[in-house]
C-alpha cells in the first residue's frame, strides 16, 4: 500500500520542480526556437545539453553501482542487463510518436510547466494533450507489450 505524504512535505519536490523550470528557462532547453534548431540540424545547442545529460545519467548510474546504493526504504536496487535487450517496435513507435509530440508542441512533457509558468498559457493544450496520452496509456497498458 502507498502512503499518503502530508502536504507539507511535498514542499521539497515543489521547490525542486521550480528550480528544474529556472534552469529549464534560464539554459533555453524550453525555448520552441532552440528545438526547431535541434530538429532541423542548425545548432548544437540542444545536443550539446542533451549529450550532458545522458553523460551525467551514465556516470550516476555507473556511480551507483559501483557505491552499492540501495532506495530510499533501503533495498537493493535491481540493474536489468540493457545489452541484452535490443529495440522492439513498440519501442521505436513509442518514440517516434514522443518525438512528433515533442515537436508539434515544441517542448517534451518535463518543462511544460517551466512554459506556462513563464507567461504561455497556450502550452495548456499540450500539457492537456500529455495528459490525454497518460490516460490512454493507462486504459491501455494491460493490452500493451512491455
Amino acid at each position: 500500500m502507498t502512503e499518503i505524504k502530508k502536504p507539507g512535505s511535498l514542499v521539497v519536490y515543489f521547490l525542486l520542480g521550480a528550480f528544474l523550470g529556472v534552469v529549464f528557462l534560464k539554459s533555453e532547453v524550453v525555448s520552441w526556437f532552440r528545438i526547431q534548431e535541434m530538429f532541423r540540424f542548425q545548432s548544437i545547442h540542444m545536443y550539446g545539453i542533451i549529450g550532458l545529460a545522458v553523460a551525467v545519467g551514465a556516470i550516476s548510474v555507473a556511480a551507483m553501482k559501483t557505491f552499492g546504493t540501495r532506495t530510499v526504504r533501503g533495498d537493493e536496487i535491481a540493474w536489468p542487463d540493457a545489452a541484452s535487450k535490443r529495440p522492439q517496435k513498440h519501442h521505436i513507435l513509442g518514440g517516434t510518436i514522443f518525438g512528433l509530440g515533442w515537436g508539434l508542441a515544441g517542448a517534451c512533457p518535463g518543462p511544460l510547466f517551466a512554459l506556462i509558468g513563464s507567461g504561455l498559457p497556450i502550452i495548456g493544450v499540450a500539457l492537456l494533450g500529455a495528459l490525454a496520452g497518460a490516460w490512454t496509456y493507462g486504459l491501455m497498458k494491460p493490452k500493451l507489450p512491455h
